[in-house]
């Protein structure tokens, strides 16, 4: 594990071994590890920072290499870290250090043969992960998209393992809507020869992986967003066809993905997705809401195609003294990444003074 001062917080990465967990379904996965960073004095309370989709356990980063919330946790941020301490985890099934399709199973990589996982899985991972790094109480959870899926399966889970939490753009299921985009992605990836049943030479091979990309992102921001940034504006191509700046951002985002995510990833986690249902075992969504102990926060993204700002507050009405907030952005879902100026200083309040 490496150590650096930065901007007067200690900030380290490492990675925890948690031995062997038992899934859902009933399989087990030996010898299972997850990455983490940890920022912020070791001594304050701890807030466990969930990722989305393809984020990574890098949150907070440093100056030469900043993480993907940088702006938002930070010496007198809206995560203080004068305040608090932040661990964030490769989700399990991941592929940024933490155990995951390309990791190895003995001699091979799990690849394709990787178990299905769900994001309940992934929490309890986490939580064995904590006890091992001698965290006995969270002051809260925060996360985004598939990062508040984890945030919503933490309250219900371990109820009183945390004081408080913030649950970003996501809702206690994930909506048909939001499975038949997933399911694009899907069979573009599993429909590519190029993928062989997961056992592709290169993801940059797996044109599918890149449709996939492509695919999520219409879905991330709003129609708003890409008519005021692209304007119908044209790009020049040696094709005879006329071709836009909008299909340029996107087929560069299509191909920038396979250079640093593993479609077998991308696939594990996107069926984790879909099966997202903090009802389901538990005798309904209303019910499992009723075991959420934590003072939570929910915020939900103007514009946001897949987990509707409406949906978000009507779930946190059945949540015992929940407080709901929409932001006004034309950003839509990716609105928990940027404008942090618009919605952090609830955030703030929330985990300073639980109000």
């Amino acid at each position: 594990m490496g150590e650096a001062l930065t901007e007067k917080v200690r900030y380290s990465e490492g990675t925890v071994d948690i031995g062997s967990l038992t899934l859902e379904s009933g399989k087990s996965i030996e010898h299972v590890s997850l990455r983490y960073e940890r920022a912020g004095d070791h001594t304050l309370p701890v807030v466990l920072i969930c990722h989305a989709l393809t984020g990574t356990h890098q949150s907070v980063g440093t100056e030469e290499n900043p993480g993907w919330w940088r702006g938002f946790a930070a010496d007198h941020g809206y995560i203080d870290l004068t305040r608090f301490q932040t661990i964030t985890f490769n989700v399990l099934g991941g592929c940024s250090g933490s155990t995951g399709p390309d990791s190895y199973n003995q001699e091979e990589k799990y690849r394709s043969d990787f178990p299905f996982i769900t994001v309940k899985d992934m929490v309890n991972a986490q939580y064995k992960a904590l006890v091992k790094l001698g965290v006995e109480k969270l002051h809260g959870v925060i996360g985004g998209s598939l990062g508040g899926m984890q945030t919503l399966e933490w309250c219900i889970t371990y109820p009183d393992f945390m004081e408080k939490a913030v649950l970003l753009a996501a809702t206690p299921s994930l909506s048909d809507y939001g499975i038949a985009f997933n399911r694009i992605g899907i069979h573009a990836i599993e429909n590519d020869p190029a993928w062989n049943h997961g056992f592709y030479e290169r993801a940059s091979d797996v044109k599918g992986f890149e449709v996939a990309r492509m695919v999520g992102l219409v879905t991330y921001r709003s129609p708003h967003l890409f008519t005021g940034r692209f304007n119908r504006e044209e790009k020049e191509a040696e094709e005879k066809q006329p071709f836009y700046q909008v299909e340029s951002y996107l087929k560069y985002q299509g191909e920038k993905i396979t250079k640093r995510f593993d479609p077998n990833s991308y696939l594990t986690l996107l069926y984790a997705m879909n099966h997202h249902d903090i009802g389901r075992g538990r005798g309904g969504i209303q019910e499992a809401a009723g075991r959420i102990r934590s003072k939570l926060l929910c915020i939900g993204f103007k514009g946001d195609l897949l987990y509707p700002p409406e949906d978000i507050q009507s779930f946190a009405g059945a949540v015992p003294d929940a407080v709901f907030h929409e932001v006004d952005t034309a950003f839509g879902h990716d609105g928990f990444l940027i404008e942090f100026d618009k919605w952090g200083e609830i955030v703030k309040h929330h985990f300073e003074t639980g109000q």
